[in-house]
């Protein structure tokens, strides 16, 4: 990943295969957490509001339940520290990170579980690459 302003690596654990790219369709989980460490319960409020046919990507790890969340690299499909953060892991691979809030949810937050301008620590895993 190359350096960018906003974002601090807190831990890495290197996949195998290449690594990931621009354009690459790719699967991840996040898990996110508040500055004083309390986790943002975001994957059981999606995994609970989900219609019937998509609970296929629910990935149980023991009791805790993850979101398979599939974007294209360069799209935007993610918060910008997730998706800078993502480039170059290889699946398999983890980071743990901080965040700035201008990578994240900014000034908006979302209501009732980020607040505006928080700083956050995200745990990533990078589950599957898919080159085209």
């Amino acid at each position: 990943m190359k350096k960018v302003s906003g974002i601090k690596i807190l831990e890495e654990l290197e996949g195998e295969g290449p690594e990931a790219v621009k354009g690459d369709n790719i699967t991840y989980n996040t898990k996110i957490f508040l500055n004083k460490g309390e986790e943002v319960p975001l994957n059981q409020e999606q995994a609970e509001r989900l219609p019937e046919h998509m609970v296929h990507i629910i990935r149980k790890e023991g009791d805790y339940s993850f979101i398979d969340h599939k974007i294209r690299l360069g799209e935007r499909g993610a918060i910008a520290a997730v998706e800078y953060s993502l480039y170059g892991m290889k699946a398999g691979g983890y980071k743990k990170l901080k965040s700035s809030p201008h990578l994240a949810y900014r000034d908006k937050g979302i209501p009732g579980l980020i607040p505006e301008n928080a700083a956050l620590t995200i745990e990533l895993w990078l589950r599957e690459i898919n080159k085209n």
